[in-house]
């Protein structure tokens, strides 16, 4: 039975006749939980029992687990996670660089939406930076919720508007740049050679992620798909995405006094329904099967000297070769640099990926075919009804050949890397 008492403040190290009330409850173990700052015994009795209801009714929140300060909590729940490395490394990046410095000390149940608001509409960072560690912030919240340390998550639901404008690089407005023609794929692929060129024409005619081309392994290249068809078999080359070892990973991680190193090398690819076959259009399986040959790597796409690719020196490589770049003269040890034109300034491995849909988009692949080969969830009912069939996987193949060899024709080439 819950009750109150007296707490006498103190003034100098002397009791006063001033008093509040403390509360006096039994908790879900059996042993006395205590309130105090009530101004009034009748307030610090009825706080009492209903704590002691909810004890009953299974609903009991501990008070001083909901004083526990947010940066301690996030510690638990950041330990408690098993998402992909890279992931973990722009969590700990949002809580150290944004978040902690300001919340870092205030205890749980004191994280109100207004406060939130207030403190995200005075950062510097970046628009989409504020919400991702508003949204990390609403992700803690919640589990700190389902711990019990809270009795429901002020942050869930809510909508962060009100940003102050900032100032923001040259966008994207045509359509159109946000893909590439075959053309510019064929001219890009030519101008980076035949092995940096060839990782930019699988990505446009495959719909590779960057991470899935740079740790495709040659163990996973051109096996091949086998299913009954029309009386006998269909069969196709592919390449697969591997479920275990799917993609090249380059993040940071910490160790428990905070030092960090750096991570490179395998881990699964980004969803389960990533991990998957690509059927290889015939003129990509000629290229590929000629690059192999005479490969001496285990990564089809390595960089020189075999390894990965850091993802800094890659996005160089591809910028100089679609924006264009200036001479330099030869000096003593270093080779003249020939200037290049620009082919599609801009343009970004995650276009190509668009590119790879658009193209499916134009050609007429079946929606349940399209959402496979990129490694996306197809929705809705249709998703669990429909199933794709060698008809479907031959006219998609059939159509990216057709896109490439009239590229060919439009440019005059007969190959795409001259003998």
């Amino acid at each position: 039975m819950a009750y109150a008492e007296k707490v006498y403040k103190v003034r100098n190290g002397k009791q006063t006749k001033q008093y509040t009330w403390r509360c006096r409850y039994k908790k879900p173990d059996g042993t006395w939980g205590s309130e105090p700052g009530f101004p009034t015994k009748v307030l610090a009795e009825k706080w009492g029992e209903e704590q002691e209801a909810k004890v009953r009714a299974g609903s009991y929140i501990d008070p001083d687990l909901s004083k526990k300060p947010f940066g301690v909590f996030a510690k638990e729940w950041m330990a408690a996670q098993r998402p992909r490395g890279r992931t973990v490394m722009n969590r700990t990046e949002r809580l150290n660089r944004h978040i902690l410095p300001r919340w870092q000390h205030t205890p749980l149940r004191d994280i109100t939406w207004f406060d939130v608001e207030a403190w995200a509409r005075s950062m510097t960072c970046a628009h989409s930076t504020t919400r991702d560690c508003v949204s990390l912030m609403s992700r803690i919240l919640t589990g700190a919720v389902d711990a019990r340390h809270l009795q429901v998550n002020l942050l869930y639901g809510r909508r962060l508007t009100g940003l102050p404008a900032e100032t923001q690089g040259k966008q994207k407005t045509d359509d159109e740049s946000m893909w590439a023609p075959p053309e510019v794929v064929l001219r890009l692929a030519r101008r980076m050679g035949p092995v940096n060129g060839l990782l930019v024409l699988s990505t446009a005619f495959l719909g590779f992620r960057l991470e899935e081309a740079h740790g495709l392994h040659r163990r996973n290249t051109l096996l091949v798909r086998s299913q009954p068809h029309d009386g006998g078999t269909f069969t196709c080359p592919v390449v697969r995405i591997d479920k275990n070892e799917g993609a090249f990973a380059q993040y940071f991680t910490y160790d428990e006094d905070g030092k960090r190193k750096i991570f490179r090398g395998l881990e699964p690819p980004k969803t389960p329904l990533s991990a998957r076959d690509i059927d290889v259009p015939p003129f990509l399986e000629k290229m590929l099967r000629r690059h192999l040959h005479d490969w001496p790597h285990d990564i089809v796409f390595a960089a020189p000297g075999g390894g990965y690719w850091w993802r800094q020196a890659w996005t160089i490589k591809l910028r100089q070769a679609a924006d264009g770049r200036q001479p330099v003269p030869g000096t003593r040890g270093a080779a003249r640099v020939e200037p290049w034109d620009p082919i599609m300034p801009g343009l970004t491995m995650r276009d190509l990926r668009h590119t790879h849909d658009t193209y499916q988009a134009q050609i007429g692949v079946k929606p349940v075919l399209a959402f496979e080969q990129a490694g996306h969830r197809y929705p809705g009912i249709k998703g669990t009804y429909q199933h794709t069939t060698p008809d479907m996987r031959q006219e998609r193949l059939d159509g990216l050949q057709a896109l490439y060899e009239r590229a060919l024709r439009n440019l005059g080439w007969d190959e795409v890397w001259e003998s």
